[in-house]
């Protein structure tokens, strides 16, 4: 029996043995991995992510008057640019001074002078106030 032990143990001994170097290789491709780990790495931390963003429901009220604000400031918008460059503007709402109220801001368009709108912006809670002359171009 000790024999067969010593002769296995020169057998393994007399084979050659090959190691080859061991390399790192990043994973995060920050740091010189592979670019296609981005994904796995992005839905891993996300998956871990215990925070979210907090929602807020808003009645339907409340969006039916942010839509009618949204509509009404970018025809307001549609309209200045409009008059500034000397289209025709039909059924215009510059025909007389506007006011518009949105949120904590009064906005006031004056289109008094041919040679420029004035668009006033003022803010209801603080006072300040912001002047916006336009030229026009027609």
């Amino acid at each position: 029996m000790k024999t067969t032990i010593i002769c296995c143990f020169g057998v393994l001994c007399s084979l050659s043995l090959h190691a080859t170097e061991l390399v790192y290789k990043p994973i995060n491709p920050s740091f010189g991995g592979n670019p296609l780990n981005a994904n796995m790495l992005l839905n891993k931390a996300q998956a871990q992510n215990k925070h979210r963003a907090p929602v807020i429901e808003k009645s339907y009220g409340d969006r039916f008057q942010e839509s009618l604000e949204r509509t009404y400031l970018n025809r307001m918008v549609r309209e200045i640019t409009s008059t500034a460059f000397g289209d025709e503007v039909e059924d215009s709402i510059f025909d007389k001074d506007s006011t518009f109220m949105s949120g904590d801001y009064e906005i006031q368009v004056i289109t008094s002078t041919p040679d420029s709108i004035t668009v006033q912006i003022t803010n209801t809670l603080t006072g300040d106030i912001t002047t916006l002359e336009v030229p026009r171009f027609g």
